[in-house]
């Protein structure tokens, strides 16, 4: 169990804060979980869990002080492009962090809030570090899949697929029998590229 103020139970820490839920690597918007690339998808990689974030950006502030938009882009660069949190997470999760005593936060002449760990939240990561060391450890293994699904061999191949499907559908005229033949030879090819 997680030795924190806010638990597992409370909230998911991502775009609202009730309900359980989990990050797949997926499709394109990620619906109503907020992120670019992560939704319910065919890869099927769990990432974050529900209040996840936040022991991701307390750690990244305790690494470097930062400003959010910083960490949202110290995140995205973690996750090779796969996943940036969107403001309307980030911030409020600094300030819950903030309003728990882990985080403290100095506003500099323009303004901008830089964020950093106190004392507390130092000791808040000692006590879980075997729960952020397996969040990261999610995030890298999602983030190597992804930047080998983005091979650009692979991409276009992607591609040609769509093009020639889109191409072949379009016309309108397919009998039941090819079809059924352009459905087979794509469950081959899953099948084929499962066994790699």
């Amino acid at each position: 169990m997680p030795k924190d103020g806010f638990g597992k139970k409370e909230g998911h820490g991502m775009r609202h804060w009730g309900g359980r839920h989990s990050f797949f690597m997926g499709g394109e918007g990620g619906g109503e979980h907020g992120g670019r690339h992560f939704g319910h998808g065919h890869m099927g990689h769990r990432i974050f869990d529900q209040g996840d974030l936040r022991y991701v950006i307390l750690k990244l502030i305790a690494e470097k002080p930062s400003y959010g938009y910083e960490l949202i882009k110290a995140i995205e660069e973690r996750m090779e492009g796969a996943y940036a949190p969107s403001p309307g997470l980030v911030y409020p999760t600094l300030t819950m962090l903030e309003e728990m005593g882990l985080a403290a936060v100095e506003a500099d002449g323009s303004g901008k809030k830089l964020y950093s760990v106190t004392p507390q939240g130092k000791a808040f990561l000692k006590d879980n570090k075997a729960i952020i060391d397996a969040i990261f450890a999610r995030m890298e293994e999602a983030a190597s899949v992804h930047k080998r699904a983005e091979a650009p061999q692979i991409v276009r191949a992607i591609q040609n697929l769509r093009f020639t499907l889109k191409l072949k559908t379009s016309r309108g005229d397919l009998t039941d029998k090819q079809i059924r033949a352009i459905a087979e030879t794509i469950d081959d090819a899953a099948g084929k590229i499962e066994q790699c």
